[in-house]
């Protein structure tokens, strides 16, 4: 079901597909944090891999992520590693509740989460998703989730893409406004700084992306992913160079490209589940529709479209058009 085995070699054997990868690979990447940190820490030892294993050791852990936005000053939510129902219990007093119960490791998407309200649930969250290690954080009240994507290179070149808003429904995001709206320059900056501490601290080379919440706060910290984003697929036509075109340039020692909006605002927007009706995008002027030939079931993510535009006004009249691919 893999749509990149129908475009590139594929390594099954644990150890000689790896070995079959260094004859040709100058430099090798990977586009999931569930990739195997041992495997990418024996492929390191012969030849360039990135991100190098730290990010992708941090990012595969929750307890690690918060632990770093802690060491480098940036705001998360308050938390607590729970591995069983009576530190559950403990943990709740000391964290408050609301609060937000999560597998430390894997959860894509929403899953793996319960939002636990009052006490009386505590047992129930557990029973859920327990008997593994879990993470209780504190419930952030938010405005708009937001994320940033940044790019470095192994010259410490950083560039960062605008701030983006990202609209979720049953924990799938379902699409992204970009740049995101009535964001002043000092809120922008702000998390600009936050990911150049990030990509430092981390030696991180290639594209990293960080899931904000704004608050009247200010920023807080969700997660990061080493990787290129789905908040992030807007730029294939939205910015001057993408995301992915700025990962390779990274990766492979180039200098960065312009990360500056081609027009005034643009819209991501995922297709879920059924690819039904998507010729129809195809008619419609500054659409453009990204299929990834999966097949079809509940949930999945199968394509995206991006949608350009020079005012908000514009785009939502567009994205009205589209709107058999929006959560009702």
């Amino acid at each position: 079901e893999e749509p990149s085995a129908m475009l590139g070699h594929m390594y099954t054997d644990k150890d000689c597909g790896l070995n079959s990868l260094l004859d040709f690979a100058d430099v090798i990447t990977y586009e999931s944090e569930n990739t195997s940190v041992e495997q990418i820490r024996e492929l390191a030892k012969t030849t360039k891999v990135f991100p190098a294993e730290k990010s992708l050791y941090t990012s595969q852990h929750r307890g690690r992520e918060k632990s770093l936005f802690e060491k480098l000053d940036i705001p998360c939510a308050s938390y607590q590693i729970v591995n069983s129902l009576a530190e559950l219990k403990q943990a709740s007093e000391e964290v408050g509740l609301p609060a937000v119960l999560k597998t430390t490791t894997e959860g894509y998407d929403g899953k793996g989460q319960f939002v636990i309200k009052e006490s009386s649930q505590l047992s129930e969250a557990w029973q859920t998703i327990g008997n593994c290690e879990l993470i209780l954080e504190g419930f952030v009240e938010f405005d708009r989730e937001l994320s940033i994507i940044a790019v470095r290179n192994e010259h410490n070149e950083q560039v960062f893409y605008p701030l983006v808003q990202n609209i979720h429904h049953d924990g799938i995001l379902r699409y992204t406004i970009a740049p995101a709206q009535q964001i002043i320059e000092p809120v922008q900056k702000m998390a600009e700084m936050y990911m150049s501490k990030l990509l430092d601290e981390l030696g991180h080379v290639g594209v990293l992306t960080l899931e904000l919440f704004e608050t009247n706060g200010g920023l807080v910290a969700n997660e990061i992913a080493p990787r290129v984003h789905n908040s992030g697929h807007w730029t294939m036509e939205g910015a001057t160079t993408c995301q992915f075109e700025n990962h390779i340039r990274a990766i492979t020692g180039m200098p960065l490209g312009s990360t500056k909006p081609r027009q005034e605002i643009a819209a991501m927007i995922n297709i879920i589940g059924s690819t039904a009706n998507v010729d129809e995008v195809l008619k419609m002027p500054n659409a453009h529709l990204h299929l990834y030939d999966k097949v079809e079931r509940p949930e999945r993510k199968l394509g995206h479209i991006n949608v350009l535009a020079d005012t908000p006004k514009e785009l939502f009249a567009m994205m009205n058009k589209l709107k058999k691919f929006l959560p009702s």
